[in-house]
């Protein structure tokens, strides 16, 4: 079954990412960004499980949008 998303926020000029999105039924947050693929950046990510990704945002479409609670 698909997620039913709501957008929280960007901080694009343009419409495009980066944007924070709400699943409304379980309230886990969807982050849209630009894939970190640089190998040596991601030689530095921990506990890394088969299946995640890592994106990059700009810290203030957190600050802005992020969940308070």
């Amino acid at each position: 079954m698909a997620r039913r998303l709501r957008t929280l926020g960007t901080t694009s000029d343009d419409g495009k990412c980066p944007t924070l999105y709400e699943d409304i039924d379980s309230g886990d947050i969807v982050v849209q960004g630009y894939v970190l693929s640089d190998p040596d950046d991601v030689r530095q990510m921990e506990h890394v499980l088969p299946g995640e990704s890592f994106v990059v945002v700009p810290r203030e479409l957190l600050t802005r949008f992020g969940p308070r609670e």
